[in-house]
């Protein structure tokens, strides 16, 4: 059995690390604050961020990154997408022969890369050697053993394939694919979305209107996919429409959270100053903004929360401004 770590001990970094522990793989995770680590091996369970779910014994969580990287054939990087390159960028030279998996859904604000172009910038790693995990899977559930299904991704057909193994159980369905822009791109830009979803749940806006915004969201997210090369029917899977759906429904979202908080008046601090957890959207909707004005792509969605988010304007004027568009037909934007 192959050895396997993850980097970042979240509650989606855990709930994988005991699935693949609970496998009979020897599994390693990595959490960056020591005092978390060390309660973890000490406990044998993540009581912040997924309590209740014991480990297995061959499930061993350190503060030491180099240790962690060195120990394993395969790494799943699990940290959020804001930390990713700084994590990795002490770890690169162990990195750059080895089979990486990410699995953090987000963009770069800066570069407006996504999370597979960071790693292999970074690191320098052959491309053919990285693959994805994507999908709608609140670890909240998975770690129930709830079914549930997700995509591995790759350009290299064989390690997809060998992800799809490697995780799949009779409850955790793995498909694969080789569109890892769509996937990639769908994952982030769904997190927008789901603030623009908490908002319209904050203003009690009802069904009709949540039902719109799930599907124009769809549109704007397949109109920049494809623009970036993605295809199309990407959107239409597990990866697009499936992850857009839970995440704009669940109570486990905190991105939906997020746009819920600001509807009812809270200020972006006051709602991130009280979150364990982060929001990737947050982060993700300053990326949307950017490419699709560099990819000259219109998202009238995605630019009125980014003005909510960071313009501060208030929730009842982009929604006046997006219902009081110029008439058009369903293709257009």
């Amino acid at each position: 059995m192959k050895k396997i770590s993850v980097i970042g001990m979240g509650s989606w970094g855990t709930t994988l690390a005991i699935l693949l522990a609970e496998k009979g793989f020897s599994v390693n995770g990595w959490e960056w604050m020591e005092r978390y680590a060390r309660a973890m091996q000490r406990e044998r369970e993540n009581k912040l961020f997924l309590p209740n779910c014991a480990f297995p014994e061959n499930l061993k969580v350190t503060n030491n990154l180099n240790e962690t990287v060195s120990f394993a054939d395969i790494i799943v990087i699990a940290v959020p997408s804001q930390f990713v390159r700084k994590t990795i960028s002490k770890i690169r030279n162990e990195l750059k022969c080895k089979h990486i998996i990410s699995v953090t859904k987000g963009m770069e604000a800066d570069t407006l890369m996504r999370m597979s172009e960071v790693i292999i910038q970074e690191t320098g790693a052959v491309p053919e050697n990285v693959s994805v995990l994507s999908g709608p899977t609140h670890a909240e559930e998975v770690s129930k053993k709830l079914p549930a299904t997700i995509v591995a991704v790759s350009i290299n057909e064989k390690l997809a394939k060998e992800v799809q193994r490697i995780f799949m159980t009779d409850y955790f369905r793995v498909y694969t694919s080789s569109d890892i822009i769509g996937v990639e791109l769908g994952a982030a830009l769904k997190n927008v979305i789901a603030i623009g979803a908490g908002i319209a749940d904050g203003m009690k806006l009802g069904d009709n209107s949540k039902a719109a915004l799930i599907t124009r969201g769809l549109r704007e997210i397949t109109r920049l996919g494809v623009k970036c090369g993605a295809n199309p029917h990407t959107f239409s899977g597990i990866s697009g429409i499936g992850d857009l759906i839970v995440t704009c429904e669940s109570r486990h979202s905190r991105n939906r959270f997020v746009g819920e908080q600001l509807a009812k008046g809270k200020t972006l601090k006051e709602i991130t100053d009280s979150m364990e957890m982060i929001a990737e959207g947050i982060k993700t909707t300053q990326a949307a903004y950017k490419l699709s004005k560099k990819m000259n792509v219109e998202m009238p969605i995605t630019n009125e929360i980014y003005n909510i988010l960071f313009n501060e304007f208030s929730p009842q004027e982009g929604l006046k401004r997006l219902m009081t568009r110029s008439a058009k037909s369903e293709d257009e934007f």
